[in-house]
């Protein structure tokens, strides 16, 4: 305490005294016990309310021992075997003893990871994926600026996320793994992986690439098969050696009929070799049998021409090709829908073909567009021409029917230019994007969708959608949304029917039954989501061809059927809305595919690397001896003891005020009670 508090303290004792003292011999004259009490409890009151003032702090100083953390990271995938597994758990269980010296030097916790990092010691050996890296970043996000050491149990073996042995080099725990598996060396022949389209068309061929590696130190030649739903569809012999370890191979397959193909890759075994696994690979594509063709008529160079041929072909369904105003008209006469870019005047005899033929059409507009012409071909509608060039931006109309547009918005989206004044549409039309600038809706379409008869079109106001696609790529790092987007509005130009009040959604191909889902999306004869619809799934297994019923529930604004508990295998559905005559089928594979079991070693050497990076050091499990010399040894893992320093003033000590107003209740009783004033 300090030296002016002290004397703030005698000063308030003393003025105490001096107030009792003229209070009762003073004023109050007499003697006896009475007074001596009363004025006991008056220095009491006073003296206490003084020092309140006063608050005088005090200084409580606490020592507290801090240890290091000590993180078990066990990968639970199930390329670790079960012996190793039990080896984990008892080595852990020994670590955690009572009589274990790590007790005294650290905090030990225990997690686990495969595609994901969890906390605990319950292993199951399941995770179909490892991701080493993941879990290392997920405990240095918990324990990065602590005092820590990660006590890393894997084999090494990474099938999912960044390198874990450049993202050490960023760690900032030390890591000592704990090598699990078998170390040794074999010879081993591998599909490290194969690429093909999703999609094939009919009296077509599709390109399969195949890389193949090899581990071994002797020359060998193994023969690269590929079969299609169990025939024979191409071979050849692969030869590699230690000095020549890879190899690509490319192949072309004709899709001579329409369907799912299953589709696998065989490599065969070596004569030593010791895990035949990974010399297999399985995948599947659908072979259809039509193709939409899509024509870009355009009379400019243009972004945006470019743009559109790309979204048009993200789906490989879909072609197009470009073309002036001037072209043989013979030649668009294969064309399911025409895309016209900032048409004029030239355009007249496009226009002519177009309704001859009652085709769909897409026609975007802009600063180089004859709005004149337009209002001429099309007696709907009504544009005004000869205003400035002015940017707008796109206001997503969340009441739009015609295709579900709830996983896409435009908020942030930069504006579209274009010089056409206020628009009038008088066909039957539904507006999927309007118009605003500055923040101020102006009630006008910029993207409409009109039906006359048997005739679907579409209309956009403004130019420079590739801004809208390189932004799309810039906030979500691919443009498959943004190219999905403009996709339903081609599909749905390009079917005969308006409203799709159904729709099923589902991959022809899961690589596994983790990822087996189907969704649904219906709506109301009015065109609205119907929540309370029952929605069932008929499944029939096309191998054992058993058939089960599936309800699909409603998940935000879709259903959904979930497959995962599938076997790998053909299956075909039929989707059914109750009460009602809609009804949706299709066909799926699951293939049997476990990347876990594609290596035959554990990657001792690349964990030695990664425990060099962070600081660490590389263990087996038989040297757990040495593990807890390292780390019961190393200095930075000393448990430390912190002074903590608190002061506390007198204020927060809410029994002085209690004593006070006690004694001054007390004073006032026996005054009173002895008839004093």
């Amino acid at each position: 305490m300090q030296t002016n508090t002290v004397l703030f303290i005698l000063l308030a004792a003393i003025a105490s005294l001096a107030l009792v003292l003229f209070q009762y011999k003073y004023r109050t004259k007499g003697k006896g016990k009475l007074l001596w009490g009363l004025s006991l409890l008056r220095f009491i009151s006073v003296f206490g309310l003084l020092l309140l003032l006063i608050n005088p702090k005090y200084e409580r100083r606490t020592l507290t021992t801090e240890k290091a953390n000590l993180v078990f990271l066990v990968d639970n995938s199930s390329s670790i075997r079960v012996e190793d597994g039990e080896k984990v758990d008892a080595l852990i269980s020994a670590l955690k003893a009572s009589e274990s010296p790590l007790l005294e030097r650290f905090n030990l916790v225990t997690y686990t990871f495969g595609n994901e990092l969890q906390e605990g010691d319950s292993l199951t050996l399941n995770e179909n994926n490892t991701n080493i890296s993941k879990a290392l970043a997920g405990v240095n996000g918990v324990y990065g600026k602590l005092n820590t050491a990660v006590v890393l149990f894997s084999d090494g073996n990474q099938t999912l996320g960044e390198d874990y042995e450049h993202y050490g080099k960023r760690q900032n725990l030390p890591i000592y793994p704990i090598v699990l598996g078998d170390t040794t060396s074999y010879e081993d022949i591998r599909i490290v992986r194969v690429n093909s389209n999703r999609y094939a068309f009919l009296d077509n061929k599709f390109p399969i690439e195949i890389f193949v590696s090899y581990e071994g130190k002797q020359a060998a030649t193994s023969e690269l098969r590929i079969l299609v739903n169990n025939k024979l569809v191409h071979k050849e012999k692969v030869s590699l050696s230690m000095a020549n370890t890879a190899k690509t191979v490319n192949a072309q397959i004709w899709a001579n009929s329409v369907g799912v193909k299953n589709i696998r890759v065989q490599l065969t075994p070596l004569t030593n070799e010791k895990n035949i696994r990974n010399n297999e690979s399985r995948l599947a594509l659908e072979v259809l049998d039509e193709k939409t063709n899509i024509g870009i008529i355009s009379n400019i160079l243009h972004p945006d021409i470019g743009a559109l041929k790309k979204i048009v072909e993200s789906n490989e369904q879909r072609s197009a090709n470009l073309y002036k105003p001037n072209v043989d008209l013979a030649q668009l006469e294969s064309l399911d829908l025409y895309i016209l870019y900032q048409p004029d005047a030239s355009f007249d005899r496009i226009y002519k073909q177009m309704t001859m033929r009652n085709s769909n059409y897409l026609i975007i507009g802009g600063t180089h567009t004859d709005w004149q012409f337009l209002n001429k071909v099309h007696k709907g509608l009504h544009l005004e021409s000869g205003y400035p060039v002015q940017e707008v931006f796109a206001d997503l109309n969340p009441a739009f029917s015609k295709f579900d547009i709830s996983d896409f918005t435009f908020n942030g989206f930069p504006p579209l230019e274009t010089d056409v004044g206020p628009v009038m549409i008088f066909s039957p039309h539904e507006s999927l994007l309007n118009m605003s600038s500055k923040g101020i809706s102006m009630h006008i379409p910029l993207l409409a969708v009109i039906e006359e008869g048997v005739v679907k079109s579409a209309f956009l106001f403004g130019e420079n959608i590739w801004k809208w696609r390189m932004h799309s790529f810039k906030e979500e790092g691919s443009f498959k949304n943004f190219d999905d987007f403009f996709g339903k509005l081609m599909l749905y130009l390009n079917t005969n029917s308006g409203k799709n009040r159904f729709s099923v959604a589902y991959n022809p191909i899961y690589n596994n039954s983790n990822d087996a889902i189907i969704q649904a999306s219906y709506f109301d004869e009015a065109f609205r989501m119907d929540p309370n619809a029952s929605i069932r799934l008929n499944l029939k297994d096309s191998t054992l061809n058993s058939i089960q019923e599936i309800p699909m529930l409603l998940k935000g604004n879709h259903f959904e059927a979930d497959l995962r508990n599938l076997d790998p295998g053909n299956y075909s559905f039929t989707a059914t809305v109750e009460k009602e005559n809609l009804s949706k089928s299709g066909s799926f594979a699951i293939l049997d595919f476990d990347v876990e079991k594609q290596f035959t070693s554990s990657n001792y050497k690349k964990l030695s690397r990664l425990a060099d990076n962070t600081g660490g050091e590389l263990f087996f499990p038989q040297e757990m001896d040495s593990l807890l010399n390292a780390l019961g040894s190393a200095q930075r893992y000393v448990p430390t003891q912190k002074s903590k320093l608190n002061v506390v003033p007198l204020i927060d000590f809410k029994i002085v005020l209690g004593i006070i107003v006690l004694v001054l209740a007390l004073e006032w009783f026996i005054r009173k009670y002895n008839g004093l004033t």
